[in-house]
């Protein structure tokens, strides 16, 4: 299995490199960029849908990759998917506190992932999958149904307190907790 070994030796390789920036070697950080780069920016721009932010964001990233590395654990996630993780959430933020031009598609995420032509890249979103469905698994069963049928279905807050024959604000409650349990389990893997 040739491409298993590649990418295994890629993971490794990478693994290496957060371990020697950690250690606050530039170099190592200039090759964690080389390698990683075009991945992140295709994340951050996806988020985003603004070609200007996501460059900004992902220098951004890789300043928090330099100020961070050392918190990186091989044994809870793959360097791919921690990296994915910093800008995803960097992306996040800056849609927060500036808006967003265009919806964000969970189609258009999944194409850019199924045409892309590096394994680590699958390998990433299969990771960053399992990692939200077995948090979602630890949740209370009212806020899973709840967040599976907001976020999996489309089913608006009304909808699914009328569903579930509960008031809105009970509704609203239980897929806040449930998102903030979610957030919580998520940066702990």
């Amino acid at each position: 299995m040739p491409n298993a070994a590649t990418a295994d030796n890629r993971r490794a390789e990478l693994t290496g490199l957060i371990s020697r920036v950690a250690a606050g070697d530039r170099k190592a950080l200039a090759s964690v960029y080389d390698r990683t780069s075009a991945k992140l920016f295709g994340v951050c721009l996806t988020i985003t849908q603004d070609r200007d932010a996501a460059e900004d964001i992902l220098q951004e990233v890789y300043l928090k990759v330099w100020n961070r590395a050392d918190r990186f654990d091989p044994e809870r996630s793959s360097p791919i998917t921690w990296l994915c993780a910093i800008a995803r959430n960097a992306a996040i933020d800056w849609v927060r506190k500036h808006g967003r031009t265009a919806p964000i598609k969970l189609d258009t995420a999944e194409a850019a992932i199924a045409s892309a032509d590096d394994s680590m890249i699958a390998m990433a979103a299969s990771e960053g999958r399992a990692m939200i469905f077995d948090c979602l698994e630890a949740l209370p069963s009212n806020q899973q149904q709840a967040i599976r049928s907001a976020y999996f279905n489309g089913l608006s807050h009304s909808e699914l307190a009328g569903a579930m024959q509960v008031p809105l604000g009970t509704m609203k409650s239980w897929i806040r907790r449930g998102l903030l349990q979610l957030r919580g389990c998520l940066q702990d893997e």
